[in-house]
């Protein structure tokens, strides 16, 4: 009986948080790309999202590349991936940068509430030709 007690309780944990709403972010940009002439390099990203309240309007996500921002575009044809025009000099081999995706969600009521996630941090090596 003492186990039951204890089982119980784990087991409302665990279906609690697997029902949570998640949002992953999904790194779509190759870790090697090809030296490129005008210095501008394409870099993807996913968003998954299980929150029913999420307001797909209002995502907004930006590569953060040192202390510099870029805002990312909606991919075409596509759903939740955005892109973005990366500068890196000629004189740089690689590059470390994260995503910043802010949004907002439906709360109770007609008020909005604000999210923000960020992801893990990636790297890009551009390959001399």
């Amino acid at each position: 009986m003492l186990r039951m007690k204890r089982v119980v309780p784990v087991s409302l944990l665990t279906i609690f948080l697997a029902s949570c709403a998640s949002k992953v972010i999904t790194n779509l940009t190759p870790t090697t790309l090809p030296r490129n002439p005008t210095g501008q390099y394409l870099v993807e990203m996913k968003l998954d999202s299980t929150q029913q309240t999420l307001r797909h309007d209002s995502i907004s996500p930006q590569v953060v590349v040192g202390m510099n921002n870029y805002a990312m575009r909606p991919t075409l044809r596509m759903s939740d991936r955005w892109e973005a025009l990366v500068p890196i000099p000629p004189d740089k081999q690689s590059i470390m940068y994260h995503f910043k995706v802010d949004y907002e969600y439906n709360k109770f009521g007609s008020k909005r509430g604000q999210g923000s996630l960020t992801s893990d941090q990636y790297s890009l090596t551009i390959k001399e030709n």
